[in-house]
């Protein structure tokens, strides 16, 4: 059985910077890149408007400390202050290095990195390639990563973190394309394996990938998960699909229109109208849409998100694929018609619970991106620092465990784990198995939008987790019908039901514990932030298939706890 020095569970923008940044550390270190896709299809591709950092580019004022203050402030003071630190002064750094490695970053007249301005930023800091930002980086740390020899092995999909009384192992897989059980003996395991919105299923901007399998196999394995209560729902998702529509188009000057014609950001956000945080905006929009004043169609109800004042030339340079996707999914050309939108499901703050070089309580187990809670985004995110997010604590990951690989010695992952886990996917098979995937795969969809969605109630909450707990019943006589070894894809989907029922039954018990507005978690029954009480992090960690709740301390520096005005 071959011991690799460290086996990354993710082929997106977090899982190949760790990669990449572990392979420059020590060249000699034999590293494995797992990913249930092709790296360069991760959904590190679907982020659409940038990258922020403290260039001052565009704003010569803009500085470090802004982008720190910007940070704590959208994060309703639920950012842990040394993380978002970190977070922000590593950034100039980070950007320097992709366009060293060849990102095509779009450009100012005088050849610098142009910068837009994004929501809740006190200054333009967002570094953008076009509309398509997100997938040119990652094809730039694809091509380094195959540069500089890490192994790939794509189409894996991770079953368990295997350990012995807390001491790492390494990881179990699933070949995809042959059905065999694998083991991938490691020193480090990385985790980069994305967030968990897909969950909500009809109304995400999430790639049907984003099903929280690293949160849900650390979760299982004993580490804790952290602050799962908060998901950011984006203001601007088209209305049939959820499909995202870049912050960028309202950066480049987009603006919101109700049914009234009227720009209505006026009332919620008078200072930065369409840019104020993503948490305010999207309540905006749902409060227009159900005080009446949406539009409506048979695809549902919505508001317009007009681009025709920017010009074809500008949408056409800057915003091309928000233009192709609104063209292909809602059949309206930008140029020549307001998109209908609606907010989506879009980002998990919460996650596998590590400090600022992705460390967790599992020694040699680390965790980078969105599968991650280091607290920079405490309880709403500001758009661009997701992106960040992945490259800065993608890379220090990456070092931390190829500096600390060889401190583990791990013992052989043995035969009768592979046997246990062979025997738990056939037993999917046996014929006194009746529940279908799709049926409970839709339920649990709806019914987190309907009860755990942008307006929480403690009587919704209460439905929305009774609802999980007897969905996760149902789940133990879900049958796999393809009884296939190659490309079971009904298997896989199955597979990752079972996580996200896991981690959606910590998400409504966070948000019914949770008695308080804070960020992109709204309580219309408990509407004030109460700082008191519940100044401080939800910690759920698996207990024989229940949840233990406790709650961890925010780190706080410079900044004083303060009213959230926009």
């Amino acid at each position: 059985m071959k011991t690799f020095d460290i086996v990354v569970v993710g082929g997106g923008g977090a899982g190949l910077y760790a990669a990449m940044e572990a392979m420059k550390t020590n060249p000699k270190l034999n590293i494995a890149v797992i990913s249930k896709i092709y790296p360069n299809r991760s959904h590190t591709s679907a982020a659409q408007g940038g990258v922020n950092a403290a260039l001052a580019n565009t704003a010569k004022d803009d500085t470090v400390e802004s982008h720190i203050f910007d940070t704590i402030k959208g994060s309703d003071y639920l950012a842990d202050q040394d993380a978002a630190e970190v977070l922000c002064r590593d950034a100039p750094g980070i950007i320097r290095e992709l366009e060293n490695i060849g990102t095509p970053f779009s450009r100012l007249d005088d050849g610098t990195i142009a910068q837009r301005p994004f929501g809740g930023a006190a200054q333009p800091r967002c570094c953008y390639c076009a509309d398509k930002t997100g997938h040119t980086i990652l094809q730039s740390l694809y091509e380094q990563c195959l540069r500089k020899g890490v192994n790939f092995y794509n189409e894996f999909y991770i079953l368990e973190l295997s350990h012995d009384n807390g001491r790492l192992k390494g990881i179990i897989a699933l070949d995809i394309k042959t059905g065999k059980i694998v083991p991938f003996n490691s020193r480090s395991v990385i985790f980069a394996t994305g967030g968990y919105a897909k969950m909500y299923w009809n109304r995400s901007s999430n790639a049907a990938g984003c099903t929280g399998d690293g949160q849900a196999v650390a979760y299982r394995a004993g580490i804790p998960l952290k602050d799962m209560e908060f998901v950011q729902f984006h203001p601007t998702g088209l209305r049939k699909s959820g499909l995202l529509v870049t912050e960028g188009a309202r950066g480049e000057g987009g603006y919101l229109f109700n049914k009234d014609g009227e720009r209505f950001m006026s009332k919620y956000a008078p200072n930065k109208m369409e840019l104020g945080p993503r948490d305010l905006v999207s309540r905006s929009i749902e409060t227009e849409i159900r005080e009446g004043r949406g539009y409506d169609s048979h695809a549902g109800k919505y508001v317009h998100l007009d681009l025709r004042h920017l010009g074809a030339d500008l949408i056409k340079t800057r915003l091309p694929q928000i233009r192709e996707l609104s063209m292909y999914f809602e059949g309206v050309d930008p140029i020549e018609e307001p998109i209908p939108i609606v907010p989506t499901a879009h980002y998990s703050m919460g996650g596998i619970d590590a400090d600022n070089d992705g460390r967790t309580i599992m020694k040699g187990v680390y965790a980078a991106g969105e599968c991650a809670c280091i607290s920079v985004h405490g309880a709403n995110r500001l758009g661009g620092n997701s992106l960040l997010e992945i490259l800065v604590f993608g890379k220090r990951a990456g070092h931390a465990a190829a500096m600390e690989a060889q401190e583990n010695d791990p013992s052989p992952i043995t035969e009768s784990e592979l046997q246990r886990q062979h025997k738990y996917i056939r037993g999917f098979h046996h014929h006194d198995k009746h529940e279908r995937y799709g049926i409970i795969r839709e339920e649990l969809g709806k019914n987190l939008a309907d009860n755990v969605g942008i307006f929480r109630t403690k009587a919704l909450l209460e439905t929305g987790y009774e609802n999980v707990v007897e969905l996760k019943k149902r789940f133990k006589k879900v049958r796999v019908f393809d009884t296939g070894d190659i490309y079971n894809t009904n298997l896989i989907q199955v597979l990752e039901l079972q996580n996200m029922l896991d981690l959606s039954q910590t998400v409504a018990m966070g948000a019914l514990l949770r008695e308080e507005s804070r960020g992109s978690h709204t309580r219309e029954d408990f509407p004030v932030r109460d700082d008191e009480n519940w100044h401080k992090h939800s910690m759920f960690e698996y207990c024989d298939d229940d949840i233990c709740v406790s709650s961890k301390a925010v780190t706080m520096g410079k900044y004083e706890l303060q009213e959230r005005k926009y």
